[in-house]
């Protein structure tokens, strides 16, 4: 009987030698923020690869082989997440890697992968993840990019020409200030008045003003994640601002209602995934089996909410399970390839198909215009 080992306060038992009793074949490598400023994200990730792993493991495995997870905790650290990439490629001899909770741990963590040709899916949003495309990174969220157009088609249907953008100055908040920038234009939209705030600020009342002195304004966007967007969405609130109010997919999740208050959450728009609004999809929705299972086997073991963030470690796994169980090996080599060859996945996040031009495999179809009304989550149709 192969031994399975699934760990997750790293260093100390690492240092102890557990990691390496482990004698399953195939070995994954996992690094999150599951403390820290991003444990929000970081927490349910690491939870669901250990239950993940726990289930499959309970099932024979992928082609009889048990899996064994040797999971970091960076705590968002970029520079801990490199350490720990290092580590689970030298020491714990892992065959591939999913994790990087944020953009810049995920960049970290990629430079090391690539450099060893260790197949690696983030799940971090940032587009520079996989563009250009990378040999060995793959990753399950929809790009900030992304984001940026669905937000716009949204706004334009609307009738809405001209917006004020406030962004996080953290990695997630410029890239997609960035890609939202880049983009605009194709919808016949102009930033009329363009914010930034710090992710440690605890007020964003001053540049909020300054959006709503700008003439013309029709709509608000936050690109940002953290705290940061639930303490915009409080002072657009206090302020008595009444425009529409955009938010990324960066905080597509129920703590972000509870943290910035049911009331003031009230009417925010954000591209989310079929995860959040679970119960609503169509009967026939390709997404429902996968989603509905993973929400009641998440809720059931950890008696707390399912989220978004979870589900991109979900869809990780699995786009990892079937890469491995299609080339029947779990060489790193075999794995880039199965993954890079993915057709028709259906995940938590979207539906993947992969080539070796598209290292997501989603289209704008995957996410979801989502609304908050009365302290849930709705869809916009």
């Amino acid at each position: 009987m192969k031994k399975t080992l699934t760990t997750t306060v790293p260093a100390a038992l690492i240092a102890l030698g557990l990691a390496s009793a482990a004698s399953a074949e195939i070995r994954i490598g996992a690094s999150v923020s599951a403390t820290g400023p991003a444990a929000f994200l970081g927490d349910p990730e690491a939870k669901t690869l250990q239950m993940l792993v726990e289930e499959l493991n309970a099932k024979g495995g992928i082609n009889g082989e048990e899996i064994a997870l040797v999971l970091y905790d960076d705590g968002g650290d970029a520079n801990k997440a490199r350490t720990f990439a290092t580590r689970l490629i030298e020491d714990d001899e892992v065959q591939a890697i999913v994790g990087g909770t944020t953009t810049g741990t995920s960049m970290s963590i990629l430079a090391v992968a690539e450099d060893a040709e260790i197949p690696f899916i983030s799940l971090a949003g940032a587009i520079d993840i996989i563009q250009p495309v990378k040999p060995f990174t793959f990753k399950t969220p929809h790009t900030d990019r992304m984001a940026c157009q669905k937000i716009f088609e949204d706004m334009q249907k609307s009738g809405i020409q001209k917006i004020g953008m406030i962004s996080g100055t953290d990695g997630f908040g410029a890239s997609m200030q960035a890609q939202c920038k880049d983009v605009v234009g194709e919808y016949g939209i102009e930033i009329a008045a363009d914010e930034t705030y710090d992710p440690k600020d605890a007020d964003m009342t001053a540049q909020l003003t300054k959006i709503r002195n700008t003439d013309g304004v029709q709509a608000v966007l936050n690109p940002g994640f953290g705290q940061g967007p639930s303490i915009v969405t409080r002072n657009y609130r206090q302020l008595g601002i009444e425009l529409p109010l955009y938010q990324s997919h960066g905080v597509a999740s129920d703590g972000f209602i509870e943290l910035a208050g049911k009331e003031a959450a009230e009417g925010v728009r954000l591209p989310g995934t079929a995860l959040l609004v679970a119960d609503l999809l169509a009967e026939d929705d390709p997404q429902k089996p996968v989603v509905t299972a993973y929400k009641a086997a998440f809720e059931g073991k950890f008696n707390e909410p399912v989220g978004t963030f979870g589900g991109y470690a979900h869809d990780g796994f699995a786009l990892l399970v079937d890469a491995v169980t299609r080339a029947g090996s779990a060489e790193p080599a075999a794995i880039r390839d199965a993954l890079e060859q993915t057709s028709g996945l259906a995940g938590t996040t979207g539906i993947y198909t992969m080539s070796p031009e598209d290292h997501l495999g989603l289209d704008l179809s995957a996410f979801r215009m989502l609304e908050v009304k009365d302290g849930s989550w709705s869809i916009v149709e």
